[in-house]
Order: C-alpha cells, then sequence, then structure tokens
C-alpha cells in the first residue's frame, strides 16, 4: 500500500466483494482520495491500529464478523472514529440499528462511484466547502451590505441590515471564518454608532405616534394575538431579554414541529423589564399605565413591582380591543423545576374555550444578570457565541420548548417574542448623580443627572421624549449609546472591573431594540 500525502484523505473499504469494488476505488483514488481496502472486519480494525483514518466504509453482510459487529468494537475503540454502512438490505430495522450506533450515513447496494463520492465528500470536505461557499457569499453581498447600512434611514432599513448582520455572524461563526467574522464585527459597530444617533433624533417623534414609527412593543397584542383569537386556545410566550440571535439559535429546534413566521418589532425605552414587558403585555405607554392604574406603578422602579400585575393588563387590554372578557391563563415561569406543575396547569387552561395561555419566561434574563455575578457562568458565556450556544442548550431541554411542542402536537398556534435584548458592553461612561438616581447601568433617573461625556447617551429633561410618568422637578433620564456603561467617580474602577464585558441592557442599540416576534403554526 502506497503512503499518502500529509494532506491527503485516508479511507479504509471494508467489503468482501472487495475485487467487484475496483472501479469504485480507482474513481476515490482519482479524487485524490488514499484508499486502502479489505475484505475482512477483523484484519480491518487490526489495520485501524497501525494508522488513523479519515472515513472508514463498513459492508454490513460479510462472512465472520458481520459490519454491525465490527462497528460495535469500533466504536468501543474509536469513538469518534467516521464510518459509512453499506449494505444490500433495504430493511428497516438494518438501517435503524446502524444509525443507532452512530453510523454517519448509510449507503444500499448496488452504489455507483459517484453515489459514493458524494457521500465521502460530505462527511470529509462538507466544512471546508461551507467555509469557501460562505466566504464567497459574504464578499459577493458585502459591498451592496457596507451601502446599506450607510443609507440606512428608516426603521425597515435598519431593522434588515442589522438581521442580516446577525445571519452572517452565525453562518460565517459555524464555517469558522474568523477573519471574516472581526469584518462583520467592525459593520455592527458602525451600525451601532448610526443606529443610537438616529433613535436620539427619531424616537421623540414616535412616542407622539408619528406615521411612520416602527412597530413597537405596545402593537404586539394588538396586531399578532387578536387576529388569531377564537374558539382554539393560543399560547402568547415571552421568552425575557432574548436577543435576535439567541432566537435564531433556537430557531431550528422547533422547525420540525411549526411552520415559522418571523418578524420584528422595536422595544420601547428604556429597554427593560418593567417599561417593555408592561408595555406588550398593557399596549400602553408608561405614563398610559401610571395615570390609569397609579397603584400598579411604583416609582422605586423594582421589577418585582412594576410587573406585578402582567395578567391583569393584558386582560384588560383584550377586553378594550375586542369588547369581550378573553379568557386568559397566565404564568411567570423563573425555573425549569416548575416544569411538571407548569404543564399541568396549562393542560387544565386548555379546557376552557378560546383561552390565551400567556407564558413569561424569565431564564434568559436571569442567565444574562447572572453571569456578572457568577466567574463561572462568565466563562461558560463568555462572549456572543458562547451565549447563543448556552441559550440553544437550555431552550432544547426547557419546560418552554416542552410546552411548544405539546402546543404542535395539539394543533395551537403560538405567538412568541420578547420584551427586549441584551448588549455585550465594554466601555464605561462616567455619569454624575445625586443619591436618589436609579442604579441600573444602561440607563438611569435622577435629579441634576449629567453623563461626562454626552455622546454616550441619549439625554432629556421632558419624560415625554419617553412615554414616562411625570417625575419629580428637576428629574433628568440617560439611556447609555453603543455598548457604554455607567459608573460614577466615586466607584470607577469597581464597576469597570465587575460590568465590562458584561451583557446589560435598558439603552438604545440594535441588540436591546430590533427583537423577534414569531408566528408558530404546528405542522400537519
Amino acid at each position: 500500500m502506497a503512503t499518502p500525502s500529509r494532506a491527503t484523505k485516508r479511507i479504509l473499504w471494508v467489503d468482501d466483494e472487495i475485487d467487484l469494488l475496483k472501479p469504485h476505488l480507482l474513481f476515490l483514488q482519482a479524487r485524490g482520495y488514499h484508499v486502502d481496502a479489505i475484505s475482512n472486519g477483523d484484519d480491518a480494525l487490526e489495520l485501524m491500529q497501525e494508522a488513523p483514518y479519515d472515513l472508514v466504509l463498513l459492508d454490513e453482510q460479510m462472512p465472520g464478523r458481520r459490519g454491525l459487529e465490527v462497528l460495535e468494537i469500533m466504536r468501543r475503540e474509536a469513538p469518534h472514529q467516521r464510518v459509512v454502512m453499506v449494505s444490500k438490505s433495504e430493511e428497516d430495522h438494518t438501517m435503524t440499528e446502524a444509525i443507532g450506533r452512530r453510523v454517519d450515513d448509510y449507503l444500499v447496494k448496488p452504489t455507483s462511484p459517484r453515489q459514493v463520492l458524494s457521500v465521502v465528500t460530505r462527511i470529509l470536505e462538507g466544512s471546508s466547502i461551507r467555509q469557501q461557499r460562505a466566504a464567497q457569499d459574504f464578499a459577493a453581498r458585502f459591498g451592496e451590505l457596507s451601502r446599506n447600512a450607510q443609507q440606512a434611514a428608516k426603521p425597515g432599513e435598519f431593522a434588515s441590515v442589522y438581521t442580516e448582520l446577525v445571519d452572517w455572524q452565525l453562518r460565517l461563526g459555524d464555517a469558522g471564518e474568523e477573519g471574516l467574522l472581526d469584518t462583520v464585527q467592525s459593520m455592527v459597530i458602525d451600525l451601532r454608532r448610526d443606529f443610537g444617533a438616529w433613535v436620539v433624533r427619531e424616537y421623540p417623534r414616535w412616542m407622539q405616534d408619528s406615521e411612520d414609527r416602527p412597530r413597537l412593543s405596545v402593537d404586539l397584542v394588538r396586531e399578532f394575538l387578536v387576529p388569531r383569537l377564537g374558539s382554539d386556545p393560543v399560547y402568547f410566550v415571552v421568552l425575557d431579554c432574548m436577543r435576535l440571535d439567541q432566537w435564531r439559535a433556537m430557531s431550528p429546534l422547533l422547525a420540525e414541529y411549526f411552520e415559522i413566521e418571523e418578524t420584528y418589532h422595536y422595544s420601547i425605552l428604556p429597554t427593560a423589564t418593567p417599561y417593555a414587558r408592561n408595555a406588550i403585555f398593557s399596549g400602553q405607554y408608561p405614563d398610559e399605565i401610571a395615570k390609569a392604574r397609579p397603584e400598579w406603578w411604583d416609582a422605586s422602579d423594582d421589577e418585582g413591582s412594576l410587573n406585578a400585575f402582567e395578567d391583569e393588563l393584558l386582560v384588560d387590554q383584550l377586553k378594550r380591543l375586542t369588547g369581550r372578557n378573553v379568557p386568559v391563563h397566565y404564568e411567570k415561569i423563573f425555573s425549569d423545576r416548575q416544569g411538571e406543575q407548569v404543564r399541568g396547569r396549562v393542560n387544565s387552561a386548555l379546557k376552557t374555550e378560546g383561552t390565551v395561555v400567556a407564558l413569561v419566561f424569565n431564564f434568559v434574563d436571569l442567565m444574562t444578570h447572572g453571569r456578572s455575578e457568577s466567574p463561572i457562568l462568565m466563562e461558560v458565556a463568555r462572549d456572543e457565541r458562547a451565549l447563543r450556544d448556552l441559550t440553544r442548550s437550555w431552550f432544547e431541554r426547557s419546560t418552554a420548548f416542552a410546552v411548544l411542542r405539546e402546543a404542535s402536537r395539539r394543533g395551537h398556534k403560538v405567538i412568541l417574542t420578547t420584551d427586549h435584548g441584551s448588549i455585550l458592553c465594554q466601555n464605561p461612561s462616567t455619569v454624575f448623580a445625586r443619591r436618589d438616581a436609579t442604579s441600573n447601568l444602561r440607563y438611569k433617573f435622577g435629579q441634576d443627572l449629567r453623563a461626562e461625556d454626552s455622546s454616550t447617551a441619549f439625554g432629556t429633561r421632558d419624560e415625554k421624549d419617553l412615554r414616562l410618568p411625570p417625575g419629580r422637578l428637576g428629574m433628568s433620564y440617560l439611556l447609555a449609546l453603543d455598548d457604554y456603561f455607567f459608573v460614577y467617580p466615586t466607584k470607577l474602577r469597581e464597576y469597570q472591573a465587575r460590568y465590562r464585558n458584561s451583557f446589560l441592557h435598558g439603552g438604545i442599540s440594535p441588540e436591546e431594540m430590533i427583537v423577534p416576534v414569531v408566528s408558530l403554526t404546528p405542522r400537519r
């Protein structure tokens, strides 16, 4: 047997009729692969101990040890060996057993040389092909995408550029194109800067219900939930603090169960739970909630108090929009340990005709906040890609996914969204304030409040610019731009060390404001 070059991929073909496969072997060799052929499983196992192979083509029906027996030994001795099972049998149990033992593919004889080549190429060259293809596609899009980013001046234009950049982050990351990922990140940074300046200029107009404002938090129930009300139950699911890229990482898990129709909305400011999530459930801005229900609005800005009435806000909004009492079952889930109880209560609620099952899952938000306090979590979710992976891993095993699969099984439609996203913050911005200022790191309210560098924040003294309840005399409002977080001069080093490289929210960035709203229709 000839010794291959270091770069040549090595294939071992195990088949008792190997002489009949000479055309296949020559075809693979002509394409640059080194192929060793052996006629029985025992010799193959011995050969594999001498030198590793990139791929084994394994005949199932051989005298002596059958292919499945060889595979079982192979999995013990070389657990990660890539294997393609080749068999004359099309019986389901043979194929199922092979797949259960983690073969990478399954071929049924007779096979053509090109058919074999196709499988070999996919397994051995797939990652490099995808990498090349991704690089070529990005290069082809780069010019137009850059122009679109520079010319963006409307909500839909900013959203279109941002969502495409998110797609490139995921695709180039999966392809291992680190260099091009740096280019995409530079484009994201530029987009953030332009987006922040644009929001500062336009947001006060949006709060006056300008005709060209985007879809906001207050619009979701009216636009997405109400049209789906009827005799069948409808699910309204909010995953708190979910970025667009986190959703894109999770969505393939749902594609098996639902037809997915994705769009977006803009979170209201501040991009924080007490404001954005209340706006979703009420269909009202904070000043409207505080005026209509002053007992529900606690000026302390504590989430536990400000978000204590979401179920009642949703009931009121649905009555306002439909003119009738719509049955609502509301759950706020902080831990998957509640899973069985939650599913039991949801199943009971479904017995009521036309009920809205409103579910708020707080894990992503808790993970985002907890990351700053936990060195372990900080390491596990060290960057945006790791955060996506962690979110997907949680979702795959979560009560949320279990509930959604059950909704699909029952044929019930789902509206899934979030209140806001988060941004990986790197740069401190020094602010000066009195002791009464709020403690949030991306937004602050207080008297005589100012940023040392005004370019790092959106500042206003007019609560109407944000549709907030009237504040005390001299109240100021600051919202961080780009990836800044607020620190006080007296605790500058402490806050820098503690919160740099943290995922925060409450400010103005595409990551926090442009977030998904998704219609899920069960597959039949």
